[in-house]
């Protein structure tokens, strides 16, 4: 099931790159990027509907990320995500998702924006074999571009970002922030 998700959302990736070579000449509406990530996941003690374990794990994790963002009308952004973690540290092993966002851009290229998806959760504490745990994802965050942090460029395709999520019924806690570059 992971390997599957993780090829929808990689060949989901370049479909809308290929658009946006036809539009080029002209202000692109469509939007593919690529991030890295790294953060945190606090799950809370108590079991919720989720049937997250009640344990109170946590661990650090790594993120990739791609997605599409599109330009609806003046600073309206919707779009679509797809995520892979890896834990580093802690009791996770894997998290993976995909989300769609809404975004209204701010400054010369910046975006504040919201997210609702659904995550798959494996913990390394459970054992090799152990099953995912899933639930909706909500999110909310900002990506901040070079452009409108002080740099003389009108706009930039490299954005830094910060964000929370949470997983189910607020049962968990995950700030992250890295780098996201648009093409």
């Amino acid at each position: 099931m992971k390997t599957l998700l993780l090829t929808a959302v990689a060949a989901a990736s370049f479909v809308p790159a290929a658009m946006a070579q036809d539009q080029a000449g002209s202000p692109s509406r469509i939007e593919p990027y690529v991030g890295v990530m790294g953060g945190v996941h606090n799950f809370d003690s108590e079991t919720g509907k989720e049937g997250i374990p009640p344990v109170g794990y946590k661990g650090r994790m790594v993120e990739g990320v791609a997605g599409v963002n599109y330009n609806v009308a003046g600073p309206l952004v919707v779009g679509v995500e797809g995520s892979a973690s890896k834990g580093v540290s802690g009791d996770i092993d894997w998290e993976y998702g995909a989300a769609g966002r809404v975004g209204v851009k701010a400054g010369k290229d910046s975006l504040i924006f919201g997210k609702v998806g659904y995550k798959w959760v494996n913990f390394d504490a459970l054992g090799p074999d152990s099953p995912d745990f899933h639930g909706t994802t909500y999110g909310a965050g900002v990506e901040l571009s070079a452009a409108d942090m002080g740099g003389s460029a009108a706009s930039s395709n490299i954005r830094f970002r910060v964000q929370a999520d949470t997983l189910g019924n607020f049962r968990s806690i995950r700030p992250m922030a890295g780098v996201v570059a648009k093409f």
